[in-house]
């Protein structure tokens, strides 16, 4: 048995800290709930250095050369086993050991190593996970912790692995629909690039051996045929270097300001992109409201997720307000970033205590507006990409068969006056 010291909150709110024997933290922290206390830390008093060394000289051979990010959908994945494991009644520790275990060598393997050996050293698991934000971000690792203060880590989990997966969905299906028009898009610039490079200067062979004076369209074809054989590197160039421009741009917050209010102004993709965004942040902070995080802490983290620098400036401008006590309503109808349905439901939310049940169908609503967007987007893209290649390939065509049809007319005229 050894000797914890932990802090913890009262049903009142108080604070208190005090020590308690237990064989693990895990024991440590049920016997802290039994007491009728939430716990928020629990350390080891001694020998918390040895068995954190211990812990690394045993566990060192388990880690892997790894580098990069942890994937979203394998995340997600550990999210839901870690909540289904902490449902059944397991110990956190055995949890994370049982999927590190079964884990291929990667990023994540390696950090829940890290994890396990805090959490053994004495650390709660979100102070553990906070140590490691390449894999948990700050909504990930502030969830946790509200489920560790209010004894519900396995019903947080589970609120977590739902969000992490309806983020991926509409994720998906976004990069789903625009597969096919990006893949049909991608062969025929490859087709016509081939057409450029090794059909035209034949036909511009043939026509220089002709001496007929060729059509204006004629001329500008072979002219950019030219361009592409001789100039490709700077075709290359341009959005290479116009990708570098748009970085640059958005690294002050000025800059993201303006490009984000510019791509939520274009048309169809400027809708999908705003539904989007304010779907991501409405589930987002009903997701954090409903698992007990202080709505300023909740709505500080996601301005922090919003991905979009106009909507992330409405935020801080609804956190201002609720922190001098007004409502959240008031300040998202002024920044016009949503529709009056979304403020009107945040509204009622306020009104009645139900904020974190009225966000969740703002953001179902907003997710099933930005699939017949996408939807409406495909079926108009298909017949526009149709005409488009249709318009290019017809004027190659003619602009390669009127020489042809002008030196008929002249060779005619030769014979009628021979």
């Amino acid at each position: 048995m050894a000797i914890f010291q932990f802090e913890a909150m009262t049903a009142s709110g108080e604070e208190v800290k005090d020590e308690i024997e237990a064989s693990s933290s895990e024991d440590a922290a049920i016997k802290i709930r039994n007491l009728g206390y939430f716990p928020t830390k629990i350390r080891e008093k001694s020998g918390r250095a040895k068995k954190k060394a211990a812990g690394r000289s045993g566990k060192a051979s388990g880690k892997t050369f790894a580098i990069g990010r942890v994937r979203p959908k394998q995340l997600t994945t550990f999210t839901r086993q870690l909540s289904t494991l902490q449902d059944a009644g397991l110990p956190i520790v055995r949890s994370i050991k049982i999927l590190e275990g079964q884990m291929k060598p990667g990023v994540l393997k390696n950090t829940l190593i890290d994890v396990t050996e805090d959490i053994e050293g004495g650390a709660t698991l979100s102070e553990a996970m906070g140590k490691h934000p390449r894999a948990f971000d700050r909504l990930y690792v502030n969830m946790v912790k509200a489920g560790e203060t209010g004894g519900v880590l396995d019903t947080i989990l589970q609120r977590l692995a739902d969000f992490r997966e309806k983020s991926q969905q509409l994720k998906r299906k976004v990069i789903t629909a625009l597969v096919y028009p990006v893949a049909v898009i991608t062969f025929a610039a490859a087709i016509l690039s081939f057409i450029m490079i090794k059909i035209i200067p034949q036909f511009k062979d043939i026509f220089t051996s002709m001496e007929v004076q060729l059509p204006e369209v004629t001329v500008k074809l072979i002219a950019f045929s030219d361009f592409m054989v001789h100039d490709w590197p700077v075709l290359l160039a341009i959005p290479i270097a116009a990708y570098i421009v748009y970085r640059i741009i958005r690294i002050p917050r000025i800059g993201r300001l303006i490009t984000d209010w510019i791509k939520m102004k274009i048309t169809i993709f400027g809708s999908i992109i705003n539904k989007s965004v304010i779907s991501r942040f409405a589930r987002t902070l009903g997701t954090l409201i409903a698992s007990g995080v202080p709505i300023l802490e909740a709505l500080n983290i996601v301005r922090e997720t919003a991905g979009n620098e106009v909507v992330a400036r409405a935020i801080g401008k609804v956190h201002d307000s609720i922190r001098e006590g007004e409502s959240i309503a008031e300040p998202l109808r002024q920044s016009r970033v949503c529709d009056e349905m979304v403020v009107n439901m945040v509204d009622v939310g306020e009104e009645t205590g139900d904020l974190d049940r009225m966000l969740m169908k703002v953001a179902d609503a907003y997710d099933d507006e930005v699939d017949a967007l996408v939807a409406g987007l495909m079926s108009l893209l298909e017949p526009v990409i149709v005409i488009v290649l249709g318009l290019v390939v017809g004027t190659i065509v003619i602009a390669l068969f009127l020489p042809l049809v002008k030196l008929i007319d002249s060779l005619g005229e030769q014979a009628s006056a021979g």
